[in-house]
């Protein structure tokens, strides 16, 4: 059975300027598809793609919006701009104004300000900062003239780094420390995630979410298992004073990686269940899971935590109660291009050697084939050889013998009877 294509759908760019333009709100948007809202956050933030009939509902639904957008934009084209009224000029000659119809009073002048200019068709209209004030207009009536505001700079990378350093390096250093129980180590994975987010700093400034992305990646480092290996792990560091935060940061440490990841990003951060599920690389009803497990353990140990909203205040108290500072991006930054620099030389330092060593055994490898030579056996049974010497009486009988006898051998013997 073959599957037909997917049904195509807009970038997620346009499917929030689509809804936004139609005046929707993201919940409306979900109701109308039948999804929950934090789904329609994660379409068009790009994190999840929808599938089966929900990808062809929402599909339709985009369809429907553009339409509609398309209509409306033709019928604006279409319906003429009608021009503004022409406005007298207040001049000295009472003559020239308009008569006055018979039993109107006059009505005041209106305040100073703007006035309309009179076009006979739509038509670009000439900037009145540029243009002098006619004479006739008196001089409280003209309009001040605003000064133009320079267009902000745009950012050089090092500031944008930076930027994004100072604005979220404090909370991930809390929030790391939350998964590992450590200061040292949380501020080092927040600096050694920033460090590589530096690295791949192209990649990461065009991210949807950059905080995202480098929360991620310091988490990953903090939860690796290699660094139960490292001799820094081996000494424990003092525990919160405060005895509750004590039994909170235990029992969160005695939860499963996955899990403990899991309710600090949905109950500390605040992350909804799909954001959740994404950057734990897990489907969302495994997510749903992990975290109904981790508050339950939670619950078990600490009964007054069974309420969502007080384990989120509980986090965050535990978290603010810590000082734990971050080092100046700069710094951050130097040390990442150091490490980039060591890695590159060690690279082309093995790369060299490699070289080295293999020219060498090209140089001194053997051209031909050599068999080995077997070792020597000892050989038993053979009688040892006798040097060549004077022959005895009987050795010298027995060869002038040899040499009486005929050459050919004996002579035939022919049987007889006897």
């Amino acid at each position: 059975m073959t599957r037909g294509p997917a049904t195509p759908l807009p970038s997620p760019k346009a499917r929030r300027r689509l809804r936004e333009a139609a005046s929707l709100t993201q919940t409306q948007l979900a109701e109308r598809v039948g999804v929950a809202p934090g789904t329609v956050r994660a379409w068009e933030s790009g994190r999840t793609t929808p599938r089966g009939r929900k990808r062809e509902a929402y599909a339709k639904l985009l369809k429907t919006l553009a339409e509609e957008e398309e209509s409306a934009a033709r019928q604006a084209a279409r319906t003429p701009q009608p021009a503004p009224p022409p406005k007298t000029e207040p001049t000295g000659d009472r003559a020239s104004a308009p008569e006055a119809c018979p039993g109107a009073e006059a009505e005041p002048e209106p305040e100073p300000g703007p006035e309309p200019v009179a076009m006979p068709m739509p038509m670009p209209m000439p900037m009145p900062m540029r243009e002098p004030a006619p004479e006739s207009q008196p001089r409280s009536t003209r309009e001040p003239v605003p000064e133009p505001r320079p267009a902000p700079a745009p950012l050089t990378p090092a500031q944008a780094f930076d930027a994004l350093y100072e604005f979220s390096a404090p909370a991930l250093v809390r929030q790391t420390f939350l998964l590992t129980g450590r200061r040292e180590q949380a501020r080092e994975s927040v600096e050694r995630a920033f460090q590589t987010a530096w690295e791949r700093w192209p990649e990461v400034a065009r991210d949807r979410d950059p905080v995202g992305w480098v929360r991620a990646t310091a988490y990953e480092y903090a939860l690796s298992p290699w660094q139960r290996f490292r001799p820094r792990h081996r000494h424990p560091e003092p525990p919160p004073a405060d005895p509750g935060d004590r039994t909170l940061l235990n029992t969160l440490l005695r939860l499963p990686p996955r899990h403990r990841r899991t309710l600090v990003l949905y109950d500390g951060v605040g992350l909804d269940l799909p954001e959740t599920a994404a950057e734990t690389e897990a489907s969302t009803p495994a997510a749903a899971h992990r975290l109904l497990r981790a508050r339950e353990a939670v619950a078990g140990r600490l009964p007054a935590l069974a309420d969502p909203q007080v384990l989120h205040r509980r986090l965050a108290e535990l978290a603010s109660n810590e000082r734990l500072g971050a080092a100046r991006p700069p710094t951050v930054r130097r040390g990442g291009e150091r490490r980039a620099r060591f890695r590159t030389r060690a690279a082309i330092a093995f790369t060299v050697a490699l070289i080295g060593t293999t020219a060498l055994t090209v140089r001194t490898a053997p051209t031909h084939y050599e068999p080995p030579v077997s070792p020597g056996q000892a050989v038993r049974g053979v009688p040892p050889r006798v040097a060549p010497g004077s022959l005895s009486d009987e050795e010298l009988e027995l060869r002038q013998k040899l040499r009486d006898q005929m050459q050919d051998g004996p002579e035939r013997l022919s049987p007889q009877l006897e």
